[in-house]
């Protein structure tokens, strides 16, 4: 019986040590810890926006004169030269105008030489007249009406001479009338829409239609960004800002804000502005209308210790009135420390409490002013716990505590 008696004891105590052993190493394995080091670099806060790529100066070709298009000569990504023909109206009414303008002139003109060689005839009679009268050989009479013929004659040719200027003003008009029916480029640039289509008539009696849209120069390009009210405060001109696009996920584009709008758009009670980000594209990688994510840098800190902003935001498990230190006392002790923040330190396998002072927080990293920390130092960032000892996370250490 003693040695049935030990035996089983000693089974017992196996099993406990067993038991014990794996708790022990699901107690270690519960609590997994994720840590990020600090770093020396750049702190940037920035305001984010979404905004659309466009053509730094985009032309409006439009049509004066209605009609029905016989030709079009540019498409869309065509280059075009100034006062290149891009299309071409039917010219046939307008220059139906210009002949019987240029024939009104013309028969002007012909009035014009008959009623001076009028009045050449008129004013020799009222001269032979006048020295007749003056020898008594003919009535007063007919010497004052020869003067008037004469004088009426004159004043006829007065308004010839303005007759052929209203002639020739009508003339002008339909002939530029008829110039409009060449659709010409006003511009060096490329073409990035076309509205027009051979056959369309084409009315410009109310509103002048667009028929091409001719982008002046697309290796410089702009990105509209749309700012809301809360941000724009920090958006100001000459800052540096970065954008991507759908097209290109994994690139970054940089430019710089050159243009705060002080119009106000607003959109279901929403009030933005609109931020002008000029950017080069010299490899014309960036497409008039693409859809751009953009980040304005308001503030920035070169070469800056800095910590990411998760390990400021993460506290452990364990800091709550369930393990020791409450929250209210860990707060309390940085309070009067007088500290901005706290960060944790994974020392010994447990979370362990340094007090920082924050400088500039960005979306990413924030600056440390003052603390012991060094660049390379590991900092928690995240934990997982699982398993039966989840409940029985380990204590972190407070500032001592």
């Amino acid at each position: 019986m003693t040695r049935r008696a030990i035996a089983i004891a000693v089974i017992a105590a196996l099993a406990i040590g067993g038991v014990l052993w794996v708790r022990q190493r699901t107690a270690r394995a519960a609590v997994q810890y994720e840590t990020a080091a600090v770093t020396r670099g750049s702190v940037e806060r920035t305001v984010t926006a979404s905004g659309t790529v466009n053509p730094v100066t985009v032309v409006q070709v439009g049509t004066y004169v209605s009609g029905v298009v016989q030709q079009v000569l540019c498409d869309y990504n065509t280059t075009v030269r100034k006062d290149q023909l891009c299309a071409k109206i039917d010219p046939r009414p307008y220059q139906s105008i210009v002949s019987q303008d240029a024939a009104n002139v013309a028969a002007a003109k012909a009035q014009l030489d008959k009623d001076q060689a009028n009045f050449q005839y008129t004013q020799l009679t009222a001269e032979r007249n006048q020295k007749l009268g003056a020898q008594g050989l003919v009535p007063q009479d007919t010497v004052d009406s020869s003067k008037s013929a004469a004088n009426q004659a004159q004043a006829q040719i007065e308004v010839d001479k303005t007759g052929i200027a209203q002639r020739q003003a009508e003339l002008d008009a339909a002939r530029i009338n008829l110039g409009y029916t060449d659709i010409v480029s006003p511009v060096d640039g490329t073409v990035v829409a076309r509205n027009v289509t051979t056959g369309q008539t084409v009315a410009a009696s109310f509103q002048t239609p667009t028929l091409f849209l001719i982008a002046t120069d697309l290796t410089k390009m702009q990105v509209d960004a749309n700012v809301s009210e809360s941000d724009i405060g920090n958006a100001k001109t000459g800052t540096s800002a970065s954008f991507s696009v759908e097209a290109y996920p994994d690139r970054t584009f940089w430019g710089t804000v050159t243009q705060v709008r002080q119009a106000p758009q607003t959109v279901q009670n929403v009030v933005t502005y609109d931020v002008v980000i000029s950017v080069a594209n010299s490899d014309l990688v960036l497409k008039p209308g693409m859809t751009a994510t953009v980040h304005i840098v308001s503030d920035q800190r070169s070469d800056a210790l800095r910590v990411p902003v998760t390990a400021l935001r993460f506290v452990p498990g364990g800091v709550n009135e369930a393990h020791g230190a409450s929250r209210a006392a860990f707060d309390e002790v940085g309070e009067e420390l007088g500290n901005q923040g706290r960060v944790w330190m994974l020392r010994n396998n447990r979370p362990d409490a340094v007090p920082v002072s924050i400088g500039l927080e960005g979306d990413t990293y924030a600056e440390i002013q003052s603390g012991a920390l060094r660049p390379g130092d590991q900092l928690i960032v995240s934990e997982k716990s699982g398993g039966a000892a989840a409940n029985r996370p380990t204590r972190p250490r407070i500032f001592g505590l």
